[in-house]
Formats: structure tokens, C-alpha cells, sequence
């Protein structure tokens, strides 16, 4: 039987590999599960986040103090306004807020 050549396998191995790495929306959709948002409402808002924001942004967010720790629906809006400032980038602020309010809203 012959084998097949270098040229099919490169491209069928790359995309296996690309399977198997986690995108950057199941990755937030994820952490969002974790701090206590509904499943839907994560999928909606790590849709609209992932979709606006910069992975470099995503990577700020994600360091964000002490998010990991708490269950954000026992957060007051100030607080996590308070935390999302601490970043210092407008952007990620309105996103992840305009993002939690619609999908809120649409859920």
C-alpha cells in the first residue's frame, strides 16, 4: 500500500492539533462559569467579549485581582466597576459591562 505523502499529512495534522487547543471564547466562557455566571449568559457574554476585545485584553481581564476567588453575583456593580478601573483601559470596561447587562437581559 502506499504511503501517503508529507504534503496531505501536514495539513491533517495541523488541523487535529487545531482541535485540540481551546479557543479563547471557550477559555472565557469557562473563567465566567467559574465566577458564578449562568452558563448561558457566559456564552453569550464570552461571545461578545471575545469578539471586541484583543487577546491582550482578554489576558488583562483575566488577571483582574481576586475575580478567581468570588463568586461575582455576590458583587455589588460598584465593586466590580472598582475592579474593572483598576485596569485602566476604558474599552474593557464598557465590553464586559455592556456584554453582562445584554446578556442578562437576552437570557
Amino acid at each position: 500500500m502506499p504511503r501517503p505523502s508529507r504534503l496531505i499529512l501536514l495539513p491533517l495534522l495541523a488541523a487535529v492539533a487545531g482541535c485540540a487547543t481551546v479557543s479563547p471564547e471557550a477559555r472565557v466562557r469557562g473563567k465566567l462559569i467559574e465566577a458564578g455566571i449562568r452558563p448561558p449568559v457566559a456564552g453569550c457574554m464570552a461571545e461578545r467579549m471575545v469578539d471586541r476585545l484583543s487577546l491582550v485584553q482578554l489576558k488583562r481581564l483575566q488577571s483582574l485581582g481576586g475575580l478567581g476567588n468570588h463568586d461575582v453575583r455576590g458583587m455589588s456593580i460598584d465593586e466590580l466597576v472598582h475592579r474593572l478601573r483598576a485596569l485602566n483601559d476604558p474599552e474593557i470596561i464598557s465590553v464586559v459591562l455592556k456584554a453582562g447587562i445584554g446578556c442578562s437581559i437576552a437570557s
